[in-house]
């Protein structure tokens, strides 16, 4: 496994189209559930007379299972193909979707895009493909899932291809790049191995697609940033932070800080890193894109938690005061004008921020300013404007540390908008 490129996938796309059954299988056809848990799986399958569906079930206990254990890997399940070693990040399932969909896409390296055949794009199909983008997945795969209900068409499938292809272009993907390629998850058509139900396809099969994916830039001679995901205290050890790696690399004995947590307490949180654990096993030292649990000296439980971000001592995550971004109102039923605060997502951190100045609109395909100093925004469009967080906040210049300047905008249940930062104002 070692020797593999890893890559974190997340699979995205409106609730019912068969993201989980399509996860559920992935692991099952490629073997990659523990084979207790197959076998465990197969006989709840034979009792309930439904030999074919065992891997229904998987991502039914995997849930349950979920809710029940907390290990560090939480809701995350591995699979190879030949080339990478996939980590599929956020499981689908949670209760509120987007707000984890958001923390997956802002940590993943590629998507695939799950549409059902049978019901085409819905808003959250849209919703999330636009996140994809925004947030920095520049890879995508589209599964044209339920081919079953279409049967098997040649038809469902062109068409389903042409209004996805559109909507993708609408937000900045290049379609010649992407593989389309039509599944039945339930089935079982299309996944793992080409399917005999549709011959009129010769493109590559789901996990075949999965390994045509070009290999992620790996930001190691970035500084390193580590956005927390969760603080545990586990016996013996004490507290252990986990995250993904965003950039830079991590080794123990490394001396690290904790923004905004230093600020926020007025004290400086951080220390030695003492332990670093990744698939359950201690390692030495870790790089971009390794979700990855450890252990700093002298930092507590109380001291960290979800949002704070990990950097070296001497280079340590940027607290703002206030930064100019880019922005794109996705999704508003009014206009926003100067004063609007909704909550901003950058990376793991959920934190209320003021529009305080609406500097100009732009062209989002070409960055031309349209309007300088407009009145409000409205949906559609895109902006550039000043934004001052409510609380202590890190977030990164584009320019410097991409991986750390995109954020997703929230309110009233949906998302708003999303953008980058571009300028930041350091807080003294």
């Amino acid at each position: 496994m070692a020797d593999k490129t890893h890559v974190n996938l997340v699979f995205i796309g409106h609730v019912d189209h068969g993201k989980s059954t399509s996860i559920g299988r992935l692991l099952w056809d490629t073997e990659n559930l523990p084979q207790e848990e197959m076998r465990k799986l197969e006989d709840a399958a034979e009792e309930a007379g439904k030999e074919s569906f065992g891997f229904a079930f998987a991502m039914d206990s995997l849930e349950e299972e979920r809710e029940r254990g907390v290990t560090i890997d939480l809701a995350h399940q591995e699979f190879d193909s030949d080339n990478y070693h996939f980590t599929i990040i956020d499981a689908p399932g949670h209760r509120d979707f987007i707000k984890n969909m958001i923390t997956g896409a802002s940590q993943a390296d590629a998507g695939v895009l799950t549409v059902a055949a049978d019901d085409g794009i819905q808003p959250q199909t849209k919703e999330h493909a636009y996140l994809a983008k925004t947030l920095g997945i520049d890879q995508l795969i589209v599964s044209i899932n339920k081919m079953d209900l279409v049967d098997y068409g040649e038809d469902g499938y062109n068409d389903i291809k042409e209004e996805v292809s559109e909507m993708l272009q609408g937000v900045g993907y290049d379609t010649s790049e992407i593989n389309f390629v039509p599944i039945s998850a339930f089935d079982g058509e299309g996944v793992v191995e080409p399917s005999d139900e549709m011959g009129w396809y010769d493109g590559p099969c789901l996990l075949e697609a999965l390994d045509d994916l070009e290999e992620p830039e790996k930001p190691g001679d970035l500084p390193l940033r580590i956005p927390i995901q969760d603080v545990y205290n586990i016996s013996g050890i004490g507290a252990v932070t986990v995250g993904r790696v965003e950039t830079g690399d991590i080794a123990g004995g490394d001396s690290i800080k904790f923004e905004p947590a230093s600020t926020r307490l007025n004290k400086n949180i951080g220390g030695e890193v003492k332990t670093i654990e990744m698939h359950h096993e201690e390692v030495e030292e870790a790089h971009p894109g390794d979700n990855i649990g450890w252990n700093t000296r002298g930092v507590g439980e109380s001291d960290v938690k979800k949002g704070d971000v990990a950097g070296p001592a001497d280079n340590p995550p940027t607290v703002v005061d206030s930064f100019e971004a880019q922005v794109i109102v996705l999704n508003h039923p009014n206009v926003i004008s100067e004063g609007y605060t909704p909550v901003f997502h950058v990376n793991t951190a959920q934190v209320s921020c003021t529009f305080t100045d609406i500097k100009s609109t732009m062209n989002p395909k070409t960055g031309e300013t349209i309007e300088e100093d407009p009145d409000y925004i409205k949906q559609g469009q895109a902006a550039k404007v000043e934004i001052t967080p409510q609380q202590p906040l890190v977030i990164e210049e584009n320019d410097e540390i991409p991986q750390l300047a995109r954020f997703a905008i929230r309110d009233m249940g949906q998302t708003v908008g999303a953008g980058q930062a571009l300028k930041v104002t350091e807080k003294e």
